[in-house]
């Protein structure tokens, strides 16, 4: 009796190829304009090179996403270790994220939530998963620090700055033509830092923001 593995003769980074290009053309022009043929015809390989790794589109969408949710993931991660103050630290996180996300110039989060409520849905849970971890220690770091208020209620803070995150970027409240992305984040994460800091805080805070502005 022979064993079958799928895909066991195919070049082993084509797949990786493919998701790291389709990626790249779902955030810039977005999940639902994207079809299999731009993506053959951009690569420079045929239709069925594709289908060999990813039985449709809707599957691609799921690892493509996964992939970059894993990669943001491990940066944030990276960003966390170098023991940076809470308030740059999230700061780094924000310019990190923006980055990998391309700026959301084509709204992915709303073309992924319209067209593929499913994968949006799973993705959401793992977002806030990891953003929840973040947010609590960077949190319960800044208190240690004296930088953020020591009465604040931390769970209630973390869920509210998820549900912001999340929320800034429905396009129905927020049309891009009225509110770019990048000013936008920078706003929402203002609004959230100058409810939790401290005089010494908002000093740091001050400091950042001028000289981002610069």
């Amino acid at each position: 009796m022979f064993l079958k593995f799928p895909n066991v003769f195919l070049p082993p980074l084509m797949k990786e190829k493919i998701l790291n290009k389709a990626t790249d053309m779902f955030l810039t022009l977005g999940f639902k304009s994207v079809t299999m043929d731009d993506l053959a015809n951009e690569m420079g390989i045929s239709k069925k090179t594709i289908y060999s790794h990813f039985d449709n589109k809707t599957n691609l969408i799921a690892e493509s996403t996964s992939c970059l949710f894993c990669n943001i993931s491990q940066g944030i991660d990276d960003i966390c270790s170098n023991n940076k103050n809470p308030i740059e630290e999230l700061y780094e996180i924000k310019k990190f994220v923006m980055m990998h996300l391309k700026n959301e110039k084509s709204s992915p989060q709303y073309q992924l939530q319209k067209y593929y409520p499913k994968i949006y849905e799973s993705l959401k849970l793992r977002q806030y998963d990891v953003m929840k971890e973040c947010v609590v220690h960077n949190i319960k770091k800044g208190i240690e620090q004296k930088i953020y208020r020591e009465n604040l209620n931390i769970e209630f803070v973390a869920k509210i700055y998820f549900t912001g995150v999340i929320g800034i970027k429905d396009q129905k409240m927020f049309p891009s033509d009225k509110f770019p992305i990048t000013e936008l984040m920078d706003n929402y994460l203002e609004y959230h830092l100058r409810g939790i800091v401290t005089p010494k805080g908002r000093k740091i805070l001050n400091t950042i923001i001028n000289s981002n502005q610069e």
